[in-house]
């Protein structure tokens, strides 16, 4: 599917600019624009107020009028009510807009404070001379401070079309290859800062790698560094090792009984013998590891009671 607006056009490779006759315009040719009003106006035909900012389609002209080579420009609109043209011009000598025809301009107060300030600076210089001498000087200072300005502005520019394309061009490639070895040094600096503060040793020692002879510092770099920190080997935990138990606080109490075991004949005979003949032994249990509990020996010692 086509494009409905096309962006790019065939030129054939014959196509000489040059050979397009030029189209004439009129110099009173007028060009419609959308504005908004610059001012609150009041229509002379049916009383209608326009607001400021209000807006219109408009005509655009440019008038045989200028202010120190500026071209002054005239504005159509029409009444938003009886359709009564109205037409207002630009003012550069007072940076402001002027009503030309239709319409009346409503009262602005800030409009007359400079009127007034101008009439009381009239009269003040009638009746005070060395004020008005003040007031010369101060005015011919500021011209000559606008007029310093305007020659270093028109300079400038004479500086600028003096330049050649070829030495703006050299100019700014030496600056973009400043710019780009800066930022590059830069990077670096920023690079060997962080490896410094991340890989250190317990003690805060910095890891270091031997370098060969034929090797430069500057071909060590923080990645190398990262991989020969991780590339030691790794100390495992030893799980082999036996707990501690925990030692039962109720058996020394005597609030647990301990099973007991019957003692037996073991292979040596002294032993047993010496064991059996003890008196008031050969009745009790005895465990074979472990001593008897307080419970065990003090019902041993209620049974020995009884039979005597």
């Amino acid at each position: 599917m086509s494009e409905r607006k096309v962006l790019n056009k065939y030129f054939p490779p014959d196509f000489d600019p040059a050979l397009i006759p030029r189209r004439k315009q009129p110099k009173d040719q007028q060009h419609k624009v959308r504005l908004m009003t610059p001012f609150s106006m009041r229509c002379n035909t049916c009383g209608e107020y326009i607001y400021k900012g209000k807006k219109f389609n408009a005509r655009k002209e440019t008038t045989e009028e200028t202010y120190h080579n500026i071209k002054i420009f005239r504005f159509y609109i029409r009444c938003n009510r009886c359709a009564a043209e109205i037409t207002f011009k630009t003012d550069p000598a007072n940076t402001d807009y002027v009503a030309e025809n239709g319409a009346q301009r409503n009262f602005e107060p800030w409009r007359d404070e400079g009127g007034e300030k101008a009439a009381e600076r009239e009269e003040e210089e009638e009746n005070n001379p060395m004020k008005a001498l003040e007031n010369r000087t101060q005015d011919s200072k500021r011209e000559m401070e606008i007029m310093d300005a305007l020659d270093e502005i028109r300079t400038r520019n004479a500086l600028n079309e003096r330049l050649d394309a070829d030495a703006v061009l050299d100019k700014l490639s030496g600056t973009a290859e400043e710019t780009a070895s800066r930022k590059q040094q830069e990077e670096e600096e920023e690079d060997e800062r962080l490896a410094k503060a991340v890989f250190k040793d317990v003690d805060g020692e910095s890891v270091k790698r031997l370098r060969d002879e034929t090797e430069g510092p500057e071909e060590l770099s923080a990645a190398q560094i990262a991989m020969s920190k991780f590339a030691q080997p790794l100390a495992l935990p030893d799980f082999k090792s036996p707990l501690p138990k925990k030692r039962k606080q109720g058996g020394s109490l005597g609030l647990v009984k301990t099973p007991s075991t019957i003692l037996k004949a073991s292979s040596s005979p002294p032993l047993a013998s010496s064991l059996a003949t003890a008196p008031g032994i050969g009745k009790t249990s005895i465990s074979a590891g472990k001593p008897a509990s307080l419970l065990s020996l003090v019902g041993s010692y209620g049974s020995d009671s009884e039979s005597e």
